[in-house]
């Protein structure tokens, strides 16, 4: 019997078209003797649709096509069935079923626990990274201190909230100078290089500032790492076993690797090859001293965010120092073009990432989460302690 496989994607996010092109490339290469695959997709303003034609990635370009045809449902669990059941009509008829989730979203309100969070509430099993690894991986302030006290190496930072910048915009400043220009400034909790940009005095800072607080409400600020070189690399498992591919070097013409350098390349119109755009070469030509310390740096920063599934950690090299930037828990195109070079093929990536969430899944569902005992037997009211029987 097939698993039927929910694929979510799309969502409430920055990165909401770098979704659709990630789940697509998935589902055009997921096994279809071993899965029935259900797009599942969720529109810019939340709403939630299924329906076959979700896998053309053509219908993506004539929304209201796709709210003609495509089916809006909600999911949810009704005596241990996952049930996508259409939201219009009278009947209200369910759609379809699901065995196990697989969420390809980029960004917030799926990448960064929320999702994950919900399918842990009504026990749905799904794949990659569970709501604590994807919440402190989405969030690059915490990502970074979580980071330092695994002795993972990171660049010098600075972070505060918008209120911390409206209240006192002398005091930010002076405080981010401590750092040196230029400086890089980035939205905490946005990813696909959205609202970054180098500065390179206070004007320059203040304009980067405002343009990140557009996105988030909370900016980092890293030191601007001198003559580096950008170098990825993915993590495949789970707390137990890691698995490296190759490291790659990612090329840019800018400062730092932009949302056009990932998706679009030399082309105005994004094309369908999602992070398999963004000019690269793989293997790195990297002594084996540095490759080594990518790689340890690498499984130390996977373990230290408890990951699952297939993670991109990315780095910045220079002076034979490395630097980890950020953890990509559910990165751009799965990160399949990596793996390809390590004889993996993405229909065999997509498999490991299943079975990992299944077992992830059953190791949870055998820990103890609650307690037969009732402390709130024979208590009446609110009295506090009097209104417990003695």
């Amino acid at each position: 019997m097939k698993i039927r496989l929910g694929v979510l994607f799309g969502g409430m996010s920055v990165e909401h078209e770098v979704s659709i092109i990630t789940a697509i490339q998935a589902m055009n290469n997921l096994d279809t003797t071993k899965y029935e695959i259900i797009p599942i997709y969720i529109a810019k303003d939340g709403v939630w649709y299924t329906g076959n034609m979700l896998k053309d990635i053509e219908i993506y370009s004539d929304m209201d096509l796709l709210k003609r045809y495509a089916k809006e449902v909600v999911l949810y669990n009704t005596n241990g069935r996952f049930v996508l059941q259409n939201k219009k009509g009278i009947f209200r008829k369910i759609v379809s079923e699901i065995d196990l989730a697989f969420p390809i979203m980029h960004g917030t309100h799926g990448e960064d626990g929320a999702l994950q969070g919900y399918f842990e509430t009504i026990k749905l099993p799904y794949c990659e990274s569970n709501t604590y690894a994807c919440c402190v991986g989405q969030d690059k302030v915490f990502m970074k201190q979580i980071f330092e006290t695994n002795k993972v190496n990171v660049a010098r930072y600075k972070w505060f909230f918008d209120a911390d910048y409206s209240n006192d915009t002398e005091k930010v400043i002076k405080e981010i100078e401590k750092l040196g220009y230029p400086v890089v400034v980035k939205p905490a909790t946005l990813g696909s290089s959205v609202g970054i940009s180098v500065c390179h005095d206070a004007l320059e800072l203040n304009e980067g500032l405002k343009d990140a607080f557009k996105y988030d409400t909370k900016v980092i600020v890293e030191e601007f790492i001198k003559n580096a070189r950008e170098v990825n690399i993915s993590v495949l498992g789970n707390y137990e076993h890691q698995e490296l591919s190759p490291i790659e070097e990612v090329g840019s013409a800018n400062e730092v690797l932009t949302y056009e350098d990932k998706y679009i390349g030399g082309n105005k119109k994004i094309p369908s090859k999602g992070m398999a755009s963004a000019k690269r070469q793989i293997p790195a030509n990297l002594s084996s001293e540095l490759v080594r310390k990518i790689q340890e740096q690498a499984i130390r920063a996977y373990k230290a965010l408890n990951s699952s599934g297939v993670v991109r950690i990315d780095f910045l090299i220079s002076n034979d120092e490395v630097y980890a930037i950020e953890a990509n828990t559910i990165p751009g195109s799965l990160s399949f073009y990596l793996w390809d070079y390590a004889k993996k093929s993405y229909k065999e990536l997509l498999d490991d990432i299943i079975n990992i969430g299944i077992k992830d899944y059953k190791k949870r569902e055998n820990k103890t989460i609650t307690f037969e005992t009732n402390i709130l037997k024979g208590f009446k009211g609110l009295k506090g302690a009097k209104g417990i029987k003695k």
